[in-house]
Parts: structure tokens; C-alpha cells; sequence
């Protein structure tokens, strides 16, 4: 076996050279297009919500939606992935997943928004195809990193779509293509299309394996005919890892989600304003879950398994603390100062539990991977079925345009607070529970990570 078809010990980001970084680049910059296409909605939705007269509770029930079908999908893709290989699977989870982004903008109606609000969460599967194909292209010492890194890179869309998908409805209303409340449909085609593009490239572009694609390989080594699902399944470290996930990206997705509206209707912002506001948060994955993921392979080094789940139950006491101080910070200032706080512990501290997802079993990484990715799902369906329950609904008269109207309003504020409560008592658990986590397979683990 060459050096050019075995996993990398190095990860250089700026390199193209060789299948292991061409398929890391397109890798990330597509996982980029799908959070991009998932959260495209999240900073339109005022102007969504105003005209399709949307309830609290039917935008608490649309936010729920666009985190559901990811649960499922994410465990499905996770076994799929281990027998078929990612270049294949990614494809088709692109291609089908465009339909409904392209689709939205034809919405009239409450029920087919949330319908195609459902399907578009599909997309969310798309970061355990990402993961599980960086593992392989990348040696045990360097995974942490390199799943961190692009992990951290695609959900930068989040932030992205925040920031960017105003502008885009904002551009295709100054051409004169359609009225200002009619932007949120036009806008979303732009997504769609870009999840086309993506397919394309990734499957003209990567490769299964550093070796070769699945099909082309001998039925030894990373292909199984074993239920990776049920080995997975069966190791309660994954679980624990599954909780750890929902306690750090599930409040991700809440934050992506809920965090324009929180602006918007707290602090009076616009939605550009509320928009840019909230990309800032996504904009920290750039360099936050990259940093995590670096931080734990070193600390990986020296203390192996244990020391990385030390590391992952610190910065979700941390994080828990954030929350609570953003939702009683009372300025906008202070929020967003306090946003970046919490958002810099919690993205560390989804690199940190990536970096021990392909230690738990070689043999399953694509199921461990899509389980432990549901969880962050399920996390925030949770939160958002909390966000429901908590919202305050309020009606304020403002003037716009030069006439006063009465405005609905929602109030996310002991919402964000009970959240941060839940994160502190889960990463107390953690804490807890991490001695336990590094019993089991101790030599192998410990060896594995010092390789």
C-alpha cells in the first residue's frame, strides 16, 4: 500500500494534493451548502410568518419540524454509509434533498410549509456522511482535528445563511423579480440550487476511501456485512456521547433557529440586523469546533479517552453558564457579547465529542457517528417542543413605514434560561459519568489515540 492511498497523518489546509484533500475540501464546502440550504429559512421567517399569518404555536411547531426528520434520517444514513460508501449516498441525499428546497417558495399555506419545512431537515443527515468520510481519509492522531475542522467549516453555514440568505431576498426584490413579502421564496431557489451543484462535484470529485470507492475494493477491511447499527447500539459510550451531543449542537440548531426571531422581537432589530447578529454565532464554527477538536487530540495525547471527556463535560458547564447570562443580559450588547461566549464553549465542545466518536468502535464508525449526530438532533426537537411551551406571546404597536400597526411578538427569554439550567445538569452528568466512559476498552482506546 502507498503513502498516496493510506489516511493522512497531517492535515493541511491549504493543500489539494492528493484524493485524502480534495475529498476533504469538497466534503466540507458541501456539508457549507447544506446547513446553508437547512437554515436558509431561520432568518426569513418574520417575513414568512407575516404573510402565510402564522400562529406562536405553528412557528413552534415549523421550527420542531425542521429538526425532526433529521433524527431519522441520521441513523438511517449512518448504516447506509458503512455498507455503501459516502460518495454514493451523499449524492443521493443531495440531489433529493434540493427538491424541497427548491419547493418551499410554492408554499400557500400553513401545512405545506410545514410539510416542506419536514423534509428539508433531511439535510441535516449530511454531517454524518462528512464526519465518517473524514475519519477515513485521516490516521487516528490527526481525526479529532480533521472531523473538528470540517464539522466546524459546514456548519459555518449556519451562520451564513443567517447573514447572506436577507441580502439574497433583499437583491432579488431591488431587480424587481418579485414584492418584498414574496422574497423568501425567490431566495430559496438559490439553495436549492447549490445543493444540485454539490452532488455533482462529489460525486465526479471524491473518492469512498483513500484506496478506492467501495465497489471497487475487496470485501475485507472498512466494508462489513456485520449490523454496525447494533454494535453501535450496544456500547453505552455512545449514548452517553449521544446526550453530550444533544447538550452542544441540539442547542446549536435552537440558536440558529430561534435567535433571529429572539432579536428581532426582544430588541426591536431588523431583520438584516437580527440576521447579521445572529451569523455571528454560525461564524464561530470557523474556528471554534476546529479548536476543539485540536485541543482534545493533544489532550488525547497525554490522557487519552478520559481526558477528552474531561475536556467535553467542562466546556458544557461553561456553556450552560453562557446561556443562562444571555437570556438575563436585559441589552442587546450584552447578548451578543454573551452569545459569543456560550457559542465558543459549545462549538469547542462539538469538536471535542467527535474526536471521540471514531474510538468507540472502528467497526461502526458510520453508525456511532449517525447515532450520536441524532442525538443532537433530538436534543433540539426537545428544546424546540420547550421554546413552545415557554414562549410569551406579546402584541406591541410600532410604526412602520409611517403608520402605526400592532405587531406580534414572541419572547424567548425564560425559554434561553431554562435551557441554560438543562446544559449545566448534563454536564455535571458528564462529568460525572466520564471515568465510567474510560474503563471499557481502556488499552485499546488509549492506544489508538496515541498512534
Amino acid at each position: 500500500m502507498t503513502a498516496t492511498s493510506t489516511p493522512l497523518t497531517k492535515l493541511n489546509i491549504f493543500s489539494l494534493k492528493g484524493v485524502q484533500m480534495k475529498t476533504f475540501h469538497i466534503t466540507w464546502l458541501t456539508f457549507f451548502f447544506c446547513f446553508f440550504a437547512w437554515f436558509g429559512m431561520a432568518p426569513l421567517m418574520k417575513i414568512a410568518r407575516e404573510q402565510l399569518h402564522l400562529t406562536k404555536d405553528q412557528v413552534g411547531n415549523i421550527q420542531i419540524a425542521s429538526v425532526s426528520a433529521t433524527i431519522i434520517a441520521r441513523l438511517l444514513i449512518g448504516r447506509l454509509v458503512d455498507q455503501f460508501g459516502p460518495k454514493l449516498v451523499y449524492t443521493w441525499l443531495l440531489v433529493l434533498c434540493a427538491i424541497p428546497v427548491l419547493l418551499i417558495g410554492t408554499s400557500q399555506s400553513y401545512t405545506s410549509f410545514l410539510l416542506f419545512r419536514l423534509a428539508i431537515g433531511v439535510i441535516g443527515a449530511s454531517f454524518v456522511i462528512t464526519q465518517f468520510h473524514t475519519s477515513i481519509m485521516f490516521a487516528p492522531v490527526i481525526k479529532g482535528t480533521a472531523n473538528a475542522t470540517a464539522g466546524g467549516f459546514g456548519n459555518a453555514g449556519g451562520g451564513a445563511a443567517n447573514l447572506f440568505m436577507p441580502l439574497i431576498a433583499s437583491g432579488f426584490t431591488a431587480l424587481g423579480f418579485c414584492s418584498a413579502a414574496d422574497s423568501w421564496r425567490f431566495a430559496m431557489i438559490v439553495p436549492g440550487l447549490m445543493l444540485l451543484l454539490c452532488a455533482v462535484l462529489y460525486y465526479k470529485y471524491t473518492l469512498d476511501t483513500p484506496r478506492g470507492d467501495f465497489k471497487d475494493l475487496p470485501d475485507e477491511g472498512l466494508k462489513t456485512k456485520q449490523n454496525t447499527f447494533l454494535i453501535a447500539a450496544k456500547d453505552y459510550r455512545t449514548w452517553i456521547l449521544t446526550v453530550a451531543y444533544a447538550a452542544c449542537f441540539g442547542v446549536e440548531i435552537t440558536v440558529d433557529n430561534f435567535a433571529p426571531i429572539f432579536f428581532t422581537d426582544s430588541f426591536g432589530a431588523t431583520i438584516a440586523v437580527a440576521g447579521m447578529v445572529a451569523g455571528i454565532f454560525g461564524w464561530i464554527n470557523v474556528f471554534a469546533r476546529p479548536l476543539g477538536g485540536i485541543v482534545a487530540d493533544q489532550i488525547g495525547k497525554s490522557y487519552g479517552f478520559n481526558g477528552k471527556t474531561m475536556l467535553l463535560a467542562i466546556l458544557l458547564l461553561i456553556e450552560g453558564v453562557g446561556i443562562i447570562w444571555f437570556a438575563k443580559s436585559g441589552s442587546i450588547g450584552m447578548c451578543i457579547f454573551m452569545m459569543f461566549v456560550f457559542g465558543l464553549s459549545l462549538k469547542m465542545a462539538n469538536g471535542a465529542t467527535y474526536s471521540l466518536v471514531p474510538f468507540i468502535n472502528p467497526l461502526a464508525v458510520g453508525s456511532v457517528a449517525g447515532i450520536v449526530g441524532a442525538g443532537g438532533n433530538i436534543g433540539a426537537m426537545l428544546i424546540a417542543f420547550m421554546f413552545k411551551a415557554k414562549a410569551v406571546h406579546a402584541s406591541k404597536t410600532i410604526t412602520e413605514n409611517g403608520a402605526t400597526v400592532a405587531k406580534d411578538l414572541i419572547d424567548y427569554t425564560a425559554a434561553f434560561t431554562l435551557l441554560g439550567f438543562i446544559i449545566l445538569g448534563i454536564g455535571i452528568a458528564v462529568l460525572i459519568f466520564r471515568t465510567v466512559m474510560a474503563q471499557k476498552r481502556v488499552g485499546i482506546d488509549e492506544l489508538a489515540l496515541s498512534n
